[in-house]
C-alpha cells in the first residue's frame, strides 16, 4: 500500500519525555489514526486490507499505551521518592564539591527546594544540586570501643557445646 504525496506524515520523537509526553502521546494517536484511515482510503477494492491486521496495529497500539502510562506513574513515584528522601535530609551534616570539582565544602542542610533537574538543597546560605553531594551525615567515623572487658549478659542461655559424631 502507498500513500499519496498529497497526505502529509509527520514524526515525533521516538522517546518523548518531560512535559511533553501527554502533547506527544496525542499527536502519536492522531498520526496512528490517520495512517489508518489512509490505509483503508487507498486500499486496492481487488485485493483488500486484512481486517487481522487493523486488529493487531490496535493492541500494539493500545499496548504501547498502557506502557506510557505505567512509565508515566513509575516516574511519578520516583519523584515522589526523591522528593521525600530530600525532605528527610534537612537537618543533616553534609560534604559537597564545588561545580569545577576541586573544592570540598562541610555544611548542614537548612532546606530544599524542587526544581526541574531535582532537588536543590540550601546548605548554610549556598544553593548545591543533589549531584554535588559527596557524602551525609558525619564526617568522622564513628568511636570504637577500647576496652576489651566482656560485654555479653550473663544471664543469657549459653551455647552447649557438641559432641561429634
Amino acid at each position: 500500500m502507498t500513500i499519496p504525496a498529497t497526505e502529509a506524515v509527520t514524526s515525533t520523537p521516538a522517546f518523548p519525555t518531560g512535559a511533553t509526553t501527554t502533547q506527544s502521546t496525542s499527536e502519536d494517536k492522531q498520526m496512528f489514526m490517520e495512517l489508518m484511515v489512509a490505509q483503508l482510503r487507498y486500499q486496492d477494492p481487488l485485493n483488500p486490507a486484512d481486517s487481522g491486521e487493523f486488529l493487531a496495529q490496535s493492541a500494539q497500539f493500545t499496548a504501547l499505551e498502557k506502557m506510557q502510562d505505567v512509565s508515566d506513574r513509575v516516574g511519578a513515584l520516583l519523584g515522589s521518592q526523591m522528593a521525600f528522601g530530600a525532605g528527610a535530609m534537612v537537618g543533616q551534616k553534609v560534604s559537597w564539591v564545588d561545580l569545577d570539582g576541586t573544592t570540598t565544602h562541610n555544611g548542614t542542610i537548612s532546606g530544599v527546594t524542587f526544581g526541574a533537574q531535582g532537588p536543590v538543597f540550601e546548605i548554610d546560605g549556598t544553593q548545591v544540586p543533589l549531584a554535588q553531594l559527596l557524602s551525609v551525615g558525619t564526617t568522622t567515623p564513628p568511636a570504637t570501643p577500647t576496652d576489651s572487658t566482656d560485654t555479653t549478659d550473663p544471664t543469657a542461655p549459653q551455647a552447649s557445646p557438641r559432641t561429634a559424631v
